[in-house]
C-alpha cells in the first residue's frame, strides 16, 4: 500500500514562512514526478510547483514568488512558502507518480490547510 502524507501546514502570520513536506511510504520502487497543489476556498485546485527525480522544477509563474519546491532521497517533497499573504490561505496537496508492486500511477495527499492571518 502506497501513502503520500503531507505536513507542515498551520497558521502563520502575514509576512511568514512555512515549510510543507510530503512523504511518500510503502512498497515503492520509483518516484518520478512530485507536485504542489494549492486550492482556496470555493476555487479550483492549481497546480503550484513541479519537480521530477532528477531535480528539475517548474513553477507556475504567478506562483513562484510564494514556492521553492525540492525533494530528498527519502521519497519526499518539500514546498518552502515565504511573505505568504491572506491570499495564499488554502489547502495544500501533493501527488506523485509512483511506480509500486501494483503498476505506476499518480498518487494523492489529503492535503494540508494553511491559514494566513494577522
Amino acid at each position: 500500500q502506497v501513502q503520500l502524507v503531507e505536513s507542515g501546514g498551520g497558521l502563520v502570520q502575514p509576512g511568514g514562512s512555512l515549510r510543507l513536506s510530503c512523504a511518500a511510504s510503502g512498497s515503492i520502487f520509483d518516484i518520478s514526478t512530485m507536485n504542489w497543489y494549492g486550492q482556496a476556498r470555493g476555487k479550483q485546485r492549481v497546480l503550484g510547483a513541479r519537480i521530477t527525480a532528477d531535480g528539475r522544477t517548474n513553477y507556475v509563474d504567478s506562483l513562484k514568488r510564494l514556492f521553492s519546491i525540492s525533494r530528498d532521497n527519502a521519497n519526499t517533497a518539500y514546498l518552502q512558502m515565504n511573505s505568504l499573504e491572506p491570499e495564499d490561505t488554502a489547502v495544500y496537496s501533493c501527488s506523485a507518480l509512483i511506480l509500486s508492486v501494483g503498476g505506476a500511477r499518480e498518487y494523492w495527499g489529503q492535503g494540508t490547510q494553511v491559514t494566513v492571518s494577522p
